[in-house]
């Protein structure tokens, strides 16, 4: 029976990370795994992210270039302002 067979042992095991490396690291760990692992295929493989993008018929540079967009894309600058929503006056006071 290993370790890990029980959800319970996995999820122990989340929270010793998290207090450990905190949570604002957390994200940054798994990038860089994801990175290791991804360079450790390549290696295996023989393959490059140049040779994958002259594989697919595109320049690195488009490569990157897509995987990173430099702006976030803008509505147009024409369109007018939506209509503010309409409220009806405010009822004036009774006295009782």
């Amino acid at each position: 029976m290993g370790f890990l067979e029980n959800p319970l042992h996995l999820a122990l095991l989340l929270v010793i990370v998290l207090l450990v490396f905190g949570a604002r690291r957390l994200p940054e760990l798994g990038r860089s795994l994801g990175e290791g692992m991804r360079g450790f295929k390549d290696a295996i493989s023989g393959e490059s992210k140049e040779e994958r993008a002259r594989l697919e018929g595109r320049s690195a540079d488009e490569t990157q270039a897509a995987a990173a967009p430099s702006e976030p894309a803008k509505a147009p600058a024409s369109a007018p302002p939506p209509p503010a929503p309409s409220q009806p006056p405010a009822a004036p006071p009774t006295r009782r």
